[in-house]
This record gives structure tokens, C-alpha cells and sequence, in this order.
């Protein structure tokens, strides 16, 4: 994960209310709920990849089979889908606010978001990579998460030359529209095949004879979400009005929820058809079992839709001392992302060691509480390193690299 210009929590030893306190003080801090928000997110994300590494053994394909997955598997996966969607906008909404406070403006924008797209696309193929794979040279390559943030920043490097109101029709137009777009294929072999793949068609790129690449995120409706983040962020300004920005957020997150509902009641555009079940409760996981590879209108109008509406509630309760502790997450997501991923592989290859396979060819939990309680003690184990990168980061800023982390 990764954000533009995020304010990282002074380096204080104190509680949560203390951090709190220096948030405040910080002469560059931006709103906290932004970065209460971006930390919830992390700790979903944390939860959902304790998941994949100590889960593995209960796939969950995309979107989910209803009949096939437990309710308590399903709904964790589901809390998860607001993490890609939520990190995306809220990446948009630093870059303008970075802008603001730039001299030169979009053109500070416009170089950084370059910059550091390009930073995050080389990251994903080298250092994530192999953390999942611990595989040098390696065989399969991964195009995830920060691969697509990395190319939507290099993206909205060039969009942020569009007037706003352009920036805005671009973005609902990528968003709502890049379903229609579902029934396109190309062929391996085709001119088009690894242009589309990375653009909207999930699949394998073949290298060569000795490396392959799956582009998980098609890249399209991401640029959407992004760039809709970016134009929101006006909003935010230290000069803008907080009750109409709360209006602003409250109206934008009922539209979308309310959108989603009408669209996935109807059944006829947005993402696949939703089919009634035996129970209620089958009914209901139809009804919110949505695509994300590529993000659907459905998947985006539902993410994002709560994404607004708690974006919101934070702000309105920014006294909260737990809203600190989520912000310390929240102010270094890149450290946090690289550093969780390698400490649960270590943490996997150690518990196969001293207890071999248990789930056929893998390790794993035998119940889903067991992934919900590694993920919490993972939060706390990891808060201390996560906040003192934080306030060396903040500590720091003559430290030029440092921003790009």
C-alpha cells in the first residue's frame, strides 16, 4: 500500500492519546481520519492475507461460490474487498492534497506521482514478489496490489493536467463503463493479448520460456478510482468548509450504496447476476457476492460507497484516542505492507518446520477464529516498528528517498 504525503505520527512513547496529541501539532498534518481510514483498511488487508497464508487450504475464487464457502469464510473475504478500493481513492485524494502545498502545483503533482509510480511497479516484480514466493530467479510473477496502485499514479501523473470536471467524467465513465468491456478477449499470440491483459482481462503474460506474469488487477477501472479520489480533493483543503465536505461524503456514500442496491436488484448490468437461495442468509452472500478482478461497477459502487460514509463518521470523531492507533497504520502503509508480508512467511516456513503439512500439501489453521487471532496479535507485534518508522519518517523529511516509502 502507499500513499502520496501522509503524516506519520510523531515518535512518542506514550499511549495512543499521546500520538494523538503530536497528529495535531504536526505543522503538515492533514485531516486524521484519512489516515484512520487508510489504517482500517491495512488491518483488513492484514486479516485477509493471515488468510492466504494460514487458509490456504479453503480457496475462495472471485467472485466467491456462494454453496461452497462457510459464512463466517465469506464474510471475512468480503471485509476485505474494501481494502484495493478505499487505498486507490484515498491515493488520488493525497496526490491533490500533496499538489496543494506544492509552489509549482500539478507539475510537483504530476513528477512525483511518476516517480513514485515507477517505484512501486519495479517493488511489486522484486522485493513483494518474493515474499510471496521466496523463489529467486523467479518463475511466476505476481502483478498485485502495488503493481496497480504503481501504474494508476503513473496514470494520473498525466490526468492531473485535465480540468477537474474532466477528471470527474473520466473517472464515472472508467468506473461504470469498463463492464461493457467484459465480453472482449484476445488470444495468446494476439498484438492485443498482453495490452488488454494488463488493461482488463485478467491472465498470464508469457516472458519467456521461464517466467510468466498474471496480471491479478487489470489495470482500467482503477485509473477510474483513482482519479475520482484526486478530484475530490478540493474537498479537503484546510480552507474547505468540514460540514459541507461531511454533506458532500454522506450524500456521495448513500448514492453509491444506494446505486448498488438498485443495479444488483435489478439484475441487469454491473457485475454477474446475484440468484436467490435456500436460506436467507444464502440470498443475502449472493446478493453482495461481487467481482474484483477487474473491480465491477457493483464491487466499486459497494467498497467505496462505505469507504465515504466511514470516512465521515472518523472525521466526526477525530477526539477518539483508537483513531490514533488506527492513524499510526494508517501514516506508513508502504513499511507496514512489505514488512507484514515477510514476517508471515517467515512465520509460515517456522510453523511448517516444527509441524510439518497438516491441510494436504500446506499448513494451516483448522478453524477461521485461529486467522482472526493471528491477525490481531500481528496488529499488536507490528505497532511499535510501524510507529517508530513513522515518526523517523516525520522526523526526517530532509531525507529525500524516505517519501517514496
Amino acid at each position: 500500500m502507499t500513499e502520496i504525503s501522509s503524516t506519520p505520527l510523531p515518535g512518542q512513547a506514550g499511549s495512543p492519546a499521546a500520538a494523538l496529541a503530536g497528529v495535531r501539532a504536526a505543522a503538515s498534518a492533514r485531516l486524521l481520519s484519512i489516515d484512520a481510514l487508510r489504517g482500517l483498511v491495512i488491518l483488513f488487508m492484514l486479516l485477509d492475507h493471515v488468510r492466504e497464508t494460514f487458509f490456504l487450504h479453503h480457496q475462495v475464487p472471485d467472485p466467491m461460490v456462494v454453496a461452497e464457502t462457510p459464512p463466517e469464510l465469506f464474510f471475512s473475504r468480503l471485509l476485505a474487498h474494501l481494502c484495493a478500493p478505499v487505498f486507490v481513492f484515498l491515493t488520488g485524494l493525497s496526490a491533490f492534497l500533496y499538489a496543494s502545498k506544492q509552489p509549482d502545483g500539478r507539475a510537483a503533482a504530476s513528477s512525483f506521482l511518476w516517480k513514485r509510480g515507477l517505484f512501486l511497479v519495479l517493488l511489486e516484480v522484486t522485493v513483494i514478489n518474493f515474499a510471496w514466493t521466496f523463489q529467486f530467479p523467479p518463475a511466476k510473477v505476481f502483478l498485485q496490489v502495488i503493481w496497480i496502485i504503481g501504474l494508476s499514479m503513473l496514470a494520473l501523473a498525466a490526468l492531473v493536467w485535465l480540468p477537474r470536471k474532466v477528471l470527474i467524467v473520466l473517472g464515472i465513465v472508467l468506473v461504470a463503463g469498463h463492464n461493457l468491456l467484459d465480453g472482449v478477449h484476445f488470444p495468446v499470440g494476439h498484438v492485443l493479448h498482453v495490452p488488454w491483459a494488463i488493461l482488463h482481462d485478467r491472465g498470464w503474460i508469457e516472458v519467456s520460456d521461464t517466467l510468466k506474469m498474471r496480471t491479478s488487477y487489470p489495470l482500467l477501472p482503477w485509473i477510474g478510482v483513482i482519479a475520482l479520489g484526486y478530484a475530490a480533493g478540493p474537498w479537503f483543503l484546510p480552507a474547505a468548509d468540514a460540514q459541507q465536505r461531511q454533506r458532500r461524503l454522506l450524500a456521495c456514500g448513500w448514492g453509491l450504496l444506494a446505486g448498488f442496491l438498485v443495479l444488483r436488484a435489478l439484475n441487469v448490468y454491473g457485475d454477474k447476476p446475484w440468484v436467490a437461495g435456500d436460506t436467507a442468509l444464502a440470498s443475502a452472500m449472493s446478493f453482495v457476492n461481487i467481482t474484483k478482478y477487474p473491480p465491477s461497477l457493483l464491487f466499486i459502487a459497494l467498497t467505496l460507497g462505505i469507504g465515504l460514509l466511514v470516512l465521515r463518521g472518523f472525521e466526526r470523531r477525530q477526539g477518539s484516542g483508537w483513531m490514533a492507533w488506527l492513524a499510526v497504520f494508517g501514516a506508513a502503509p508502504m513499511f507496514f505492507y512489505v514488512l507484514h508480508l515477510y514476517v508471515l512467511k517467515f512465520l509460515y516456513l517456522g510453523a511448517e518446520a516444527a509441524w510439518g503439512v497438516n491441510k494436504g500439501k500446506v499448513f494451516g489453521f483448522d478453524a477461521l477464529w485461529m486467522v482472526w487471532l493471528c491477525a490481531l496479535a500481528l496488529a499488536a507485534l507490528l505497532y511499535p516498528a510501524v510507529r517508530a518508522f513513522a515518526a523517523f519518517k516525520a522526523r526526517r523529511r530532509d531525507i529525500a528517498w524516505l517519501k517514496y516509502l
